[in-house]
């Protein structure tokens, strides 16, 4: 996707561009007694609804099925951000063009927060070495939101920003944090309770987005691609992945829902495995849209699918 216009024309003050504006799809309507609020990824505009409740109204910039790790935002998206009150990101190197994007907004009146910066990330998840399916990888991980406990931390962070901006509603946001953090701590014992008893540790990925999965709860990714999605292997990187998913046994390729790997078809096809679908929750498709998916339906699903998948 071509890089937007806004990023090319920084001498044109954002505030000519915002008189244009007209309201699209993914524009949050401005309502008195809300914080207008963008995130990237799912589960921040998720905990973001639960924490603010009635007192925040939330769009995620990304548009159903898109790659989180391709997107630019285009000069409409710029604009919704400038007049936002909140803009939640990931941080870690996921979001390429916010960097481009502080300098554009920094006249503007939103506040950009990195949920996961402040997370006492594992050593093993900024490896620097090759991994035992082949892979370089010289970038930290940054699909923390499939833990539950880094989850729960970034839902912290999106309370005390929340209350930052109405302190008035310090105490609801508090006590909708407390119920989410419970859920996604009973989440968490799911999963280790779940994975613990399971015959073997071994799932076959698309992409590396489930290494603190690895961290957390002893399961091993074997990945075709690395963590973008745009890293994919050699040929001679493919034929070790192909080996070790022979060696290891395993029936089943799990396929994310917004990649589509045709590397993945082939190493199915060469071990006679099955498809299983994983959801790496970063983007939700219009079918989750139209089913109301939460973040909690969704990692039970994939709970499930790692039930099956780790049984043989």
């Amino acid at each position: 996707m071509k890089k937007f216009i806004l990023f090319l024309s920084i001498l044109v003050p954002l505030s000519l561009l915002l008189s244009g504006c007209t309201s699209n799809n993914n524009q949050v309507q401005k309502k008195k007694g809300q914080l207008t609020i963008y995130t990237t990824v799912f589960p921040l505009q998720y905990f973001t609804e639960q924490i603010g409740g009635k007192y925040v109204n939330v769009k995620t910039i990304y548009p159903p099925g898109a790659d989180e790790h391709t997107f630019e935002p285009s000069q409409k998206d710029m604009m919704n951000l400038a007049d936002s009150d909140l803009f939640f990101y990931i941080g870690l190197g996921l979001e390429g063009f916010v960097e481009k994007a502080k300098t554009t907004l920094q006249d503007e009146n939103v506040t950009l927060v990195a949920a996961a910066d402040q997370l006492q990330l594992p050593k093993d998840q900024h490896a620097d070495e090759a991994d035992e399916d082949g892979h370089q990888h010289g970038d930290i991980n940054p699909h923390v939101w499939l833990d539950p406990i880094y989850s729960k931390e970034m839902a912290e962070v999106i309370k005390n920003s929340l209350i930052k901006k109405m302190p008035q509603h310090k105490a609801l946001f508090t006590e909708n944090y407390q119920r989410l953090a419970k859920q996604l701590d009973n989440l968490n014992t799911k999963y280790q309770e779940t994975i613990k008893n399971a015959p073997h540790k071994e799932i076959i990925v698309t992409h590396a987005a489930f290494g603190y999965w690895e961290t957390r709860y002893g399961i091993k990714q074997i990945s075709i691609s690395g963590l973008s999605t745009t890293n994919e292997p050699t040929q001679k990187e493919l034929e070790k992945i192909i080996s070790l998913a022979d060696r290891e046994g395993l029936h089943y390729i799990l396929f994310e829902q917004n990649v589509h790997s045709k590397l993945g078809e082939i190493v199915k096809n060469e071990i006679g495995a099955k498809a299983l679908p994983i959801h790496n929750l970063a983007i939700l498709t219009e079918e989750n849209i139209k089913n109301k998916e939460t973040y909690f339906t969704l990692m039970n699903k994939n709970l499930a699918t790692l039930k099956t998948a780790l049984s043989k």
